[in-house]
């Protein structure tokens, strides 16, 4: 089993705490290759929303999808996600949104992921419009709903506005209460194997950068906001000291704390070392300039400005981004970050996924 872990924005008025969680399920191999995990259930946001959202909510256009799909596919990405390559990875197929019907096909999993997913049940008092109303709670009632309805894979055949990033971290510790929270359900379930993937250095996301403090004592080197990386680190350490006493209290369980951050950060500041060229400019959005993200237009959306009517549109080469949007990364650094995940350098303590699984290539 997989676990992914919460995403932090905190951009001007408004921050949302989100999850993703991967779960590899396994009974036997398959069998046109080895691999110990045979089915795949995510919970998540948009990071790892294969189109639930969009199958909900029908709204979604270009340039979403141009790099992959050639048509937008219910992914926030120019192509394919971190958990498209990491299923890939391990011969699977994608995974079919738990709310899409049509076209469906729950034989290797289901993802419940949806854009906007909060770990903690949203703060009617400080609820944003926008947010998603399948928190991760509700994710985990549907894959209970859907495990006592489906027998193909038994072996037998939260958002608060206006807080700050000191309001933010308050939260911290409820969020990494909740997740370890699902991991022993999920336990309960039947998991025992959980990568556990730690949270993004988000003070370097063009989303958040174009909204930085005129503070430079508060922006490093590589033009990134050191207080909401320092915020990320503390809540990394948090959730893998976390994981170490949920670990202990499950028996024959591992818990694997997977250091995505520590790639992400490298892409951010140095992308030409990875085949990049922009590290905190976004490919798809408003304005130009260092950033390329406009608060007030989001990728492929339309508006009247200044009188004139304006779209903000992607670049013709997203394959040297790492930002997509200014929120989500590209399929290059999507592609990146799988490769280093499933080649196990970023696991503590270490996983022989490789040993487990014939590890295949990602195109």
């Amino acid at each position: 089993m997989k676990l992914w872990l919460p995403k932090i924005f905190v951009i001007r008025c408004w921050q949302f705490l989100v999850v993703m969680v991967t779960i590899l399920f396994g009974c036997f191999s398959l069998s046109h290759s080895k691999c110990d995990f045979e089915a795949i259930f995510n919970f998540g946001d948009s990071n790892s929303d294969t189109g639930g959202f969009w199958a909900a909510f029908p709204a979604q256009s270009g340039p979403f999808g141009m790099t992959y799909f050639n048509r937008p596919a219910g992914r926030a990405s120019d192509g394919r996600l971190i958990i498209d390559f990491l299923a890939q990875g391990l011969g699977l197929p994608f995974l079919s949104p738990y709310l899409q019907s049509i076209g469906s096909n729950y034989r290797h999993g289901a993802n419940y992921a949806t854009l906007a997913s909060t770990v903690l049940l949203p703060n009617t008092s400080l609820f944003v419009t926008g947010i998603s109303p399948f928190s991760l709670a509700i994710q985990l009632n549907q894959m209970k709903e859907f495990k006592t309805k489906v027998d193909e894979f038994q072996c037998s055949s939260s958002s608060y506005h206006g807080t700050g990033i000191a309001g933010v971290k308050q939260y911290l510790p409820q969020v990494v209460s909740q997740i370890a929270g699902t991991i022993k359900e999920v336990y309960g379930l039947g998991g025992r194997a959980f990568l556990v993937f730690n949270l993004a250095p988000v003070g370097c996301y063009p989303a958040l950068l174009v909204e930085r403090p005129n503070n430079s004592s508060d922006v490093d080197e590589f033009g990134c906001v050191i207080s909401y990386n320092n915020a990320v680190v503390d809540y990394n350490n948090m959730l893998k000291e976390t994981l170490t006493q949920t670990g202990e209290a499950l028996s024959n369980a591992s818990l694997i704390y997977v250091d995505t951050h520590s790639v992400l950060l490298q892409l951010f500041r140095h992308p030409t070392s990875y085949g990049l060229r922009y590290g905190t400019k976004a490919c798809c959005g408003h304005g130009g300039g260092t950033y390329n993200f406009d608060p007030n237009l989001y990728c492929g959306n339309t508006k009247v400005i200044n009188g004139s009517t304006v779209t903000a549109t992607a670049c013709s080469d997203p394959e040297n981004y790492v930002s997509w949007d200014g929120i989500h990364t590209t399929e290059s650094a999507n592609k990146i970050i799988a490769q280093a995940i499933l080649n196990g350098s970023y696991f503590d303590p270490p996983f022989p996924l490789h040993q487990l699984c014939d590890i295949h290539s990602i195109g």
